[in-house]
Formats: structure tokens, sequence, C-alpha cells
């Protein structure tokens, strides 16, 4: 989108959040509620379908079917909607996915329901969501902390799974969970995005983390003795 294209557009948006303070608009909109999840459900699906470049309060407007000026009547502007989308898809999907985490008992299984996962994220929209939303936060500040806001939910979750799934391994007495935890969510985003251009070579990353997988799983099986040993060994090297 060229930059007078997008000072049409701000100007026009500009001109409906003028409109959005008319007490018509507050009359009109006797369904509250319903209209603000028509447009965060609008939102969501403009910016994974058109981008971040089309993404205008007319475009959003457009797919939820409402009034322009309701975006601004709800939301204040076209980011904070955005960043009230992402907190909203986030919890949407975390909740989706939240009892089949909880039964997860290993690493082997928390990397295969990631794959499980991976798929139903990107037959629904939401890579290519993310992924919009991500190149947005770089260059719209207000968007970062919404973004941060969504993947932490995700984050949180997978920090439960390792906790609970590496409990008594000689790993866990080695191993910063919350940070393992933000190193899984970001290496499947990544490869999430990755796939895109090189769906080999995600596919031989994905094979990569399994292998460490059973690797821990190896760990878990030696008997007292040889785990004693190995922790030996991880303290030594870890040391200051």
């Amino acid at each position: 989108m060229s930059r007078d294209t997008r000072t049409q557009n701000a100007e026009a948006d500009t001109t409906k959040a003028g409109d959005a303070k008319s007490p018509d608009i507050k009359a009109a909109d006797t369904k509250a509620p319903a209209t603000k999840e028509k447009l965060l459900e609008g939102a969501l699906r403009t910016l994974a379908e058109q981008g971040i470049a089309k993404t205008s309060a007319r475009s959003i407007a457009a797919a939820a079917g409402v009034n322009q000026a309701l975006v601004f009547y709800h939301f204040g502007s076209v980011d904070e909607l955005l960043a009230a989308a992402c907190r909203h898809g986030a919890e949407q999907r975390v909740a989706r996915y939240r009892a089949r985490l909880a039964e997860i008992g290993s690493l082997a299984e928390l990397l295969a329901f990631g794959r499980e996962m991976h798929i139903e994220e990107r037959a629904a929209g939401q890579v290519a969501f993310l992924g919009q939303l991500l190149a947005a936060a770089q260059t719209q500040p207000r968007l970062a902390p919404a973004t941060a806001a969504g993947l932490q939910l995700w984050i949180d979750e997978i920090e439960k799974v390792l906790a609970r799934v590496l409990d008594g391994s000689p790993i866990a007495e080695f191993t910063d969970i919350p940070g393992l935890a933000r190193a899984v969510a970001a290496s499947f985003v990544g490869l999430e995005l990755y796939e895109g251009v090189d769906e080999r070579g995600a596919t031989l990353a994905l094979d990569a983390l399994e292998q460490l997988a059973v690797l821990a799983a190896a760990l878990d099986e030696l008997g007292p003795l040889a785990q004693r040993v190995v922790r030996h060994r991880l303290r030594s090297t870890t040391r200051p």
C-alpha cells in the first residue's frame, strides 16, 4: 500500500471516528456486546485474509457487517481494536486446547500435540493472522503489548505442562522451566511462519525436537544410580 493510500484511509477513518460520537450511533447500537464480538471476529478475519496493509476501519466493519463508525465507538481506534482482537483470539484458541494440554504426560506427547495443533491452526487461518500481527507490532508499538499478552497465554499453559512432565527428571534440576516454556512457544511460532517458505525445513526442525524428547525419555528410564551419575555430571558442567 502506498503512502498516499494509507493517508487516504487514515483520513477516512478519522472522519468516521468523529461520526462515532454522534448520538445516532449510540442509539442505533442496541446490541453492543454482540457488535463488539462481530468487530473482534471481523478484525481477526480481515488481518488474516487481507494483511495489515489493507486492514482499516472500513475493511473490518465490512467483514463484521456493521457500521464503520462503530469501530471507533466501541474501541476508540483501529489499533485498539486489533489489540483487543489479539487477546480475544488467543483466549479462544487457548481455551480450545486447554483440556488436551492438561492430559499431556511427556515431552513426546507435548511435541505430538504441537504438530496436531499446528495443522489445525494453519487450516483455521491462525498462522496467517499471527504472522501479520507480529509484523505489525514491529512498526506499531501499541500492538506489541497485546501481541505479547496473547503469546503469554500460550506460554503459561506450556509452562504448566513442562513443570508436570519434567517433575522428578534429571533435566528439571538444571532447566529454567519458564525460560524453556518461552523457547518452546517461540520455536513453534517461528516454525509456523518458516513453513510458509520452507515446508521441508520446518518438518526437519520438528523431527529434531522430537529426537530431543526421545533423549529426555531415555534419561527418565535410567535407574537411580545412573540418574545420580547424570546429575553429578550436569552439576559439574553447569557450575560457575
